[in-house]
């Protein structure tokens, strides 16, 4: 695997848990960030590759900061 899916697995698996301790859906989620549902599972599911600006509406619709999705994955490493 390489690194880069490696990353992206921990950022998939960062919105995840974050996403259902909030206590929401994908779809609210994705509302919240503006993104489509089905794109907000595959981001969970590590099959898109989300821009950067999508990478920092859905950590902000988390209440978390791009660079935390960053870290959370370091830490799980």
């Amino acid at each position: 695997t390489s690194t880069a899916a490696h990353i992206a697995q921990n950022i998939a698996n960062t919105i995840k848990v974050r996403r259902k301790a909030l206590g929401i859906t994908q779809e609210e989620l994705a509302d919240m960030a503006g993104i489509d549902r089905t794109y907000a599972s595959q981001l969970e599911r590590a099959i898109a590759n989300p821009s950067l600006t999508v990478l920092c509406k859905v950590a902000n619709s988390l209440g978390l900061e791009l660079i935390d999705l960053i870290n959370d994955c370091d830490a799980k490493n």
